[in-house]
């Protein structure tokens, strides 16, 4: 990055983002690198667990995708899961992405998510932090940060956030100052998404398909998609519909789904490693198989074409 504009925009500035001011306390002073005429621009807010399942990182690359295609920018924080799912389906679509930093916006952290940063510059995007050049993260600057989100953003999408989870400052922040927030419904069986569920149930926007979403985008901002969904993959039948529905509702254990589908405990584990090998489903950290995220973004292809 030491090859990109620095650039140092106060309150008073030009280049300084209008949005921002309806902050109470607008921060005085950005740095940025890359373009920073993109802070100005309309754009949505995608941010999420840190720690996402398959279904996080598919519905956060849906949300993403859209936006882009209807040509709106994407803000994340730039972090592992979710935000930096968000911001990679922006720019694979050509999109704009603003990374809002909890460090120097020159700081790279963490340091897996130097590809996103790298792309983000490549492509016309900013990179933007309260904090000064050089700064290491901090606990006391992501709530910051994350005000900030809040704010470039014209509406808020959460894609995957449990209970407790620093995703909820972001959302409170928007709710303040007047932002959109929406979110997407999960199992009610997913510790990962009780946060996402909770906020629907205190006014967020519930987005329940791709359609929704895509609706969402059109009604906030005024503008249509110019690229729809391209045609799905054949549906599955059989033995596999049953399985990645049952995963699709809830990710199991291969002793859990043995009793689902009436088989053995090592004849569920062949099956599922089987799919697995096809990048049908990956095995959770705590044991658990569920949909991949590609299985879960081409069976939205599949609902969305079907209702179309």
């Amino acid at each position: 990055m030491s090859g990109e504009r620095r650039w140092e925009i106060g309150i008073a500035d030009e280049l300084y983002p209008p949005q921002l001011r309806d902050l109470p306390g607008p921060p005085r002073t950005l740095y940025v690198l890359g373009d920073p005429r993109v802070l100005s621009a309309p754009s949505v807010a995608v941010v999420g667990s840190r720690r996402a399942t398959p279904y996080g990182l598919a519905v956060a690359r849906t949300v993403a995708t859209v936006a882009a295609q209807s040509g709106i920018a994407v803000v994340s924080g730039g972090a592992r899961g979710c935000d930096r799912a968000g911001g990679e389906a922006a720019l694979d679509e050509g999109g704009v992405h603003i990374a809002v930093m909890g460090c120097g916006a020159d700081v790279v952290y963490p340091r897996s998510s130097a590809r996103l940063i790298e792309r983000t510059l490549a492509s016309g995007g900013a990179v933007v932090s309260l904090s000064p050049w050089g700064a290491q993260p901090r606990r006391y600057a992501f709530p910051r940060r994350n005000r900030v989100i809040a704010a470039l953003a014209r509406a808020l999408f959460v894609t995957e956030a449990g209970m407790p989870s620093g995703t909820f400052s972001t959302a409170e922040a928007a709710m303040e100052i007047g932002r959109e927030v929406l979110a997407v419904p999960g199992s009610i069986l997913s510790p990962q998404s009780r946060g996402t569920n909770y906020l629907i149930t205190v006014g967020a926007c519930p987005l329940v398909d791709e359609e929704s979403i895509e609706v969402a985008v059109s009604r906030i901002f005024g503008v249509l998609r110019y690229c729809r969904v391209p045609p799905a993959a054949p549906e599955p039948d059989g033995l596999e519909a049953r399985v990645m529905g049952a995963l699709v509702a809830d990710p199991m254990r291969p002793d859990d789904l043995a009793a689902f589908l009436g088989m053995q405990a090592t004849e569920s584990l062949a099956y599922l490693s089987g799919l697995a090998a096809d990048g049908l489903v990956e095995r959770l950290a705590d044991g658990r198989f569920a949909p991949s995220a590609n299985a879960l973004r081409a069976r939205s292809a599949i609902v969305h074409n079907r209702g179309g």
